[in-house]
């Protein structure tokens, strides 16, 4: 039982590193032993506090330190020969106490301002009289909180949402009447559910295939340890695998791989950012590579074979140029990389190729199951993840240590909240849609700049900075079908840069911030190394696709003859 405790002080002591020497006291209010810890590095951290709380266990006299030097930052208080295991650390800094005060004044400011925002659209005249200015505020307070959600500290999706409640409230006071904003509301909440349950059944499956290590089976191929060869590879795997799952699942297994193929290096940082263009690239040409692809196939701008033949060759030119470019650099034609030490110890699960055979046919049936039965395609993701569910269920059955393995587990690490920033964020751009400040905005566009290219040019390089689904949100509510028919030009380009734009920041897609994360890579690395080869790719692609459609080149037809699949 003391051990126990031994390990949790130990513990909780090693994961405070930026605790200062002056003031940072571990303290106990049931175990016995407290400890001032200085800026020690983890592991010095952990093994002091483990040697010095277990000492206290055994012994009621204090334990010099192994190093002298280290005597300052150690101090012993209250020893006794017993530990209760209920013992709890906490943290008492005057700094950290001084800095939390200022976040807390900020975030209470924040609320403050946004009760006030609230109070007022309770005035239900100046509502019903100024609903745009309430409307477009409202937005842009809620976008300004998901844009710097890491300095306020507040979770997109709860903004997200947040938001979305106060738009429609502000809606319905201003509507003709609550009925018809009812309606509308209705309207848009069937459209946007469809895209959150194709999301969860999409998220879903793909987690089953990850817990089953089914990935494993294409990463463990590649071999080649040449650095320009290995560099093509990496872009040329994720470009085909982000078409069939999505971008940014894409750059998690690649990026997982890379820390096996690669140690730490410049070279991996430049791999990295390979995946990152590779895996927007290669979502923008299937329906269900990208958030927003998909978004503009379930809503009827585009269809699958359509999109297919329109975009690939575009995505996969945006795709060469950076990859050329970048096989020029000084990190692409040094040395061989050497395997890295970090090679991983988990083994495909059982059953795991059957599994990933079903989930990525699953995958691909969606586009299939809609031709054939004319359903929205979120039924055929639900249909699939009910297969892989009973499947999972039936080859695991009566193994209860492999829990991990089946479809409950799965839904516990799904990215629910971005599920739910996704529909806030759609209901919100559905209010603004319900309004008719969309169609406005759209009509100044028209006038100011009547090229339709121009305008989804700009859309794309929007994307970089801000998030490219309410753009593309936006947009479907700014232009109908009747201004733009299904797979015409505008949409297809739409498609390509909002998912191709956002190679050209780091911040600008879920595939670079979730490589940011994962390798920890600075934004102004991105920007110096790599974003001059997105944007040279993201132009090229751009002339590619219009070039293509003004000598009518695309991908063979053969496709369209199949009997099942008429157009998707």
């Amino acid at each position: 039982m003391a051990l126990s405790c031994c390990l949790l002080a130990g513990a909780r002591a090693a994961a405070s590193p930026s605790l200062p020497s002056s003031s940072a006291v571990l303290r106990r209010r049931h175990c016995p032993l407290a400890v001032a810890v200085g800026p020690l590095p983890h592991a010095q951290r952990l093994r002091r506090g483990l040697r010095l709380c277990c000492a206290a266990t055994s012994s009621s006299s204090p334990v010099p330190p192994e190093e002298p030097d280290d005597f300052e930052k150690f101090q012993l208080l209250e020893p006794t020969g017993t530990c209760d295991p209920l013992c709890s650390i906490d943290e008492v800094s005057s700094l950290d106490f001084e800095a939390n005060s200022k976040n807390d004044l900020l975030k209470a400011v924040t609320i403050f301002g946004t009760a006030l925002a609230g109070a007022a659209a309770i005035n239900h005249s100046w509502v019903a009289a100024n609903q745009d200015i309430a409307m477009v505020l409202v937005f842009a307070l809620g976008y300004v909180g998901i844009v710097f959600e890491e300095s306020l500290a507040f979770n997109k999706s709860g903004v997200g949402l947040l938001m979305a409640v106060c738009l429609w409230v502000v809606r319905s006071i201003g509507a003709p009447t609550p009925d018809v904003a009812v309606q509308e509301l209705t309207q848009t909440t069937a459209e946007v559910s469809e895209i959150v349950f194709f999301l969860l059944g999409a998220m879903t499956i793909v987690e089953i295939v990850d817990a089953h290590q089914g990935f494993k089976l294409v990463t463990d191929n590649i071999s080649t340890r040449n650095s320009k060869t290995l560099l093509w590879v990496i872009g040329i795997v994720t470009f085909f695998l982000s078409a069939i799952l999505d971008n940014l699942t894409s750059t998690i297994v690649m990026v997982s791989l890379l820390r096996k193929l690669v140690p730490p290096s410049e070279y991996r940082k430049l791999l990295g950012a390979v995946v990152v263009i590779a895996a927007n690239a290669g979502g923008a040409w299937t329906p269900i590579g990208d958030v927003t692809t998909t978004m503009l196939w379930i809503h009827g701008q585009i269809t699958t074979l359509k999109i297919m033949q329109g975009l690939f060759i575009p995505s996969a030119i945006s795709l060469a140029v950076p990859l050329a470019l970048m096989s020029l650099t000084s990190e692409a034609n040094g040395s061989s990389p050497k395997p890295s030490s970090l090679l991983s110890s988990e083994q495909m699960a059982p059953r795991g190729q059957l599994v990933l055979a079903v989930g990525v046919g699953a995958l691909v049936f969606v586009p299939v199951f809609k031709s054939l039965t004319g359903l929205p395609p979120f039924m055929g993701m639900l249909l699939g993840l009910g297969i892989l569910w009973i499947l999972t269920d039936a080859i695991h059955y009566g193994d209860s240590e492999r829990q991990r393995l089946k479809v409950p587990q799965a839904l516990s690490r799904i990215d629910t909240q971005g599920a739910l920033f996704f529909l806030g964020i759609l209901l919100s751009v559905g209010s603004l849609e319900s309004a008719g400040i969309l169609r406005q905005l759209a009509n100044y566009l028209d006038a100011n700049i009547p090229n339709g290219d121009l305008i989804a040019s700009a859309i794309g390089v929007a994307s970089a900075v801000i998030d490219n689904v309410p753009l593309v949100a936006a947009t479907m509510g700014m232009y109908d079908l009747n201004s733009y028919p299904q797979d015409s030009d505008f949409w297809q380009l739409i498609a390509f840069c909002a998912g191709t734009g956002g190679s050209m920041l780091i911040i600008g897609s879920a595939a670079g911030v979730a490589f940011m994360g994962l390798e920890k890579v600075d934004f102004f690395w991105y920007l110096r190394k790599v974003s001059g080869f997105a944007l040279a790719g993201y132009a090229a692609g751009i002339m590619s696709y219009l070039a293509a459609q003004n000598l009518n080149l695309s991908l063979p037809t053969s496709l369209a003859e199949i009997p099942f699949i008429p157009g998707s």
